[in-house]
């Protein structure tokens, strides 16, 4: 087990520019995470601005650098890579929580790695924030025609003939792969037949490359099959003793995470009441007689040893929900969504409203609104180890809201911060201050759990309702609190780090799997790490094993279906895999791969995984190559 990357994350900033009023500007990482039937899942990379050109499908014209979008254990060391997840929440409106206008707290911006959470309730931190050259994203090439799919449409692919023998069809593949605009490029690809286990074509199938949100399949694919799709997550309330007959609780109370994702309005049925699950839990405290704790409220995130990143995750990542930390205790995607207004007049500043509402969060508001017609240009800028949110810039009157989902560092105390205000809500009076614990504090003194009283607990849904919440938006720090839940179960080295525990856990189902091991690198579990490498023959396998595993309707409905949901589902549509095809995308800068099953027109059960490393800059790969197979192999009216 190789040791551990280490890394000196900066602040992140992004320039958002809109010149005309009747047009719209996306950018991938001022989006909101939305509802798992409508997302994307994209990236860009600083290095290859023009490369941003066809990863927004033609939607955005960029100049100078870009912010990062989109989304493996570390079974082997190597380079880095960057992948990024956008999980928008169309099945829920834009938050609406008051207006928090705040001044900066006495917090200071730090330019190191975020923290471990401590047992105090804040921390003075030093040093000047680094601030990137901004990002400048200017409007659309054309307005948003499919609002569903939060403005970021993918090109159908166009009708083609069907291929009518096999050998039309390897030579209908073999011209994907001989396009010149993919000479530099590196492509692979294994496509065999479920029902008579023959392959129908193979590439490159034993080379490494890098699988961008592939590795969610290998993730997700072991805790299934090591934890059951009936896996719950437990959050526990613990106390000294039961409150007494007045109610009173002498002591500090507990809240003891195990990894839950659940505590999100992706979760909550289509709401934005990002307190929901949290008044859930609270409630459940005073249904047990809790009104006052005469101690502290403790956030306990212990359960997870090892730092919030994993290894090779980069800092530009960092400031945005795709690249939030990790911690036992999640709350709301671990980020809050910014929405900014214009004011009611040019020369006033605009409305910010924040959710959730929370003073765990200070927004320092720069904006200023614009006339109508003048430009927008917006700036967010969150320096890492700091919970100070800069909103710069200005928009103009008549210009729609713009929403961005910002991560925040020491997201336990954000649990701890609002369970306390749900608390209050419910007239618990506690008299201590917030404070959180991690695994490093508990390692001196560990918490007994045996001889402390349970007073309240919630459970999550089920493994297989999350494993769809991570698979069809493509959501990265689901997967890794379902590595690090896996490493506690199921690891064989208590010794380990939880996530280190997980990849090997994900390394002994391989080896059941009959897959060799040494052919997936695995540095996280999400796939946002750049140092991930897979090869088309082991995804192949994994979906093979799965397709015929006790639990192989569970991971099949968790994939994103063609043109109908998840991050497919703008893609394939009025073709013959729409409805289709159920695959995992992933997308990188230096990354596009797509890896499921489809079933073909002959009716002939298929898997595939197709793979495009350094794909070129003027050429989408997806409709180019992964896509364009896809249908192939949906349209294919012979037989293996």
């Amino acid at each position: 087990m190789s040791a551990a990357l280490t890394s000196v994350p900066r602040s992140s900033f992004i320039f958002v520019s809109q010149h005309s009023p009747a047009s719209k500007t996306f950018s991938p990482a001022l989006q909101p995470r939305q509802g798992p039937l409508h997302s994307v899942d994209m990236s860009s990379n600083q290095s290859h601005a023009s490369r941003l050109i066809s990863h927004l499908l033609l939607l955005v014209v960029t100049f100078g650098t870009v912010a990062p979008v989109n989304n493996a254990a570390r079974l082997q060391q190597t380079p880095r890579q960057r992948t990024v997840t956008t999980a928008p929440r169309s099945t829920a409106p834009a938050p609406t929580p008051k207006p928090t206008p705040q001044t900066p707290q006495t917090q200071t911006p730090t330019t190191q790695a975020p923290a471990q959470q401590t047992s105090t309730p804040t921390s003075t931190q030093t040093g000047a924030p680094l601030t990137p050259k901004p990002t400048t994203l200017t409007t659309p090439v054309a307005p948003v025609t499919n609002p569903a799919s939060n403005g970021v449409s993918t090109p159908t692919a166009q009708p083609v003939a069907a291929p009518q023998t096999l050998e039309e069809l390897r030579a209908r593949i073999q011209e994907r792969f001989a396009q010149p605009p993919f000479a530099a490029s590196h492509l692979a690809a294994k496509i065999v037949s479920l029902d008579t286990g023959r392959t129908l074509f193979e590439q490159n199938a034993s080379k490494w490359l890098q699988p961008a949100s592939n590795m969610k399949l290998y993730t997700v694919a072991a805790a299934l099959d090591r934890l059951s799709p009936d896996y719950r997550f437990t959050t526990s309330v613990y106390a000294l003793a039961r409150p007494d007959a007045a109610g009173t609780v002498r002591g500090d109370l507990i809240v003891y995470g195990r990894g839950d994702p659940t505590f999100a309005i992706r979760f909550t049925g289509g709401t934005t009441d990002y307190y929901q699950a949290i008044d859930e839990l609270a409630a459940r405290v005073v249904t047990a007689g809790v009104r006052r704790v005469e101690g502290d409220l403790i956030g306990d995130e212990s359960y997870f040893a090892g730092g919030p990143l994993a290894p090779g995750w980069e800092w530009d990542d960092l400031q945005w929900y795709y690249g939030a930390e990790v911690s036992a205790l999640s709350v709301n995607d671990n980020a809050v969504d910014i929405v900014v207004k214009p004011g009611l007049r040019a020369g006033d500043p605009c409305g910010i409203t924040v959710g959730p509402l929370t003073p765990f969060v200070t927004i320092v508001d720069r904006t200023v609104t614009g006339p109508h017609g003048s430009p927008r240009q917006l700036s967010i800028n969150r320096p890492l180890g700091s919970n100070v949110i800069e909103v710069g810039g200005s928009m103009p009157l008549d210009a729609a809201q713009f929403t961005a989902s910002v991560a925040v560092t020491r997201p336990a105390m954000l649990f701890a911060a609002m369970l306390r205000t749900a608390l209050e809500r419910q007239g618990v009076k506690i008299t201590g201050p917030t404070r959180t614990i991690d695994a490093r504090a508990r390692a001196a003194a560990p918490l007994p759990i045996g001889s402390l009283v349970e007073v309240a607990n919630r459970q999550s849904p089920p493994l297989g309702v999350i494993a769809a919440q991570i698979l069809k938006p493509s959501q990265n720090l689901y997967t890794e609190l379902v590595l690090r839940a896996l490493g506690k179960m199921a690891g064989s080295d208590p010794t380990l780090a939880s996530d280190e525990a997980g990849i090997e856990a994900v390394r002994i189902f391989l080896t059941g799997a009959g897959i060799d091991p040494n052919s997936v690198v695995m540095i996280d579990g999400s796939g946002l790490s750049r140092g991930n490498l897979v090869t088309a023959e082991a995804t192949l396998g994994l979906l093979t094993f799965m397709s015929r595993h006790r639990y192989a309707n569970a991971f099949r409905d968790a994939l994103p279906i063609a043109g109908v949901d998840g991050t497919l589902r703008t893609r394939m549509r009025n073709t013959t895999a729409a409805g289709n095809a159920r695959a995992k995308t992933g997308t990188l800068s230096t990354s596009t791969t797509l890896s499921g099953y489809v079933t073909s027109a002959a009716g002939e059960r298929l898997a595939f995984s197709l793979m495009v490393n350094n794909p070129p800059r003027e050429t989408d790969p997806r409709a180019a190559f992964t896509d364009a197979i896809t249908v192939l192999l949906a349209s294919f009216a012979g037989r293996s």
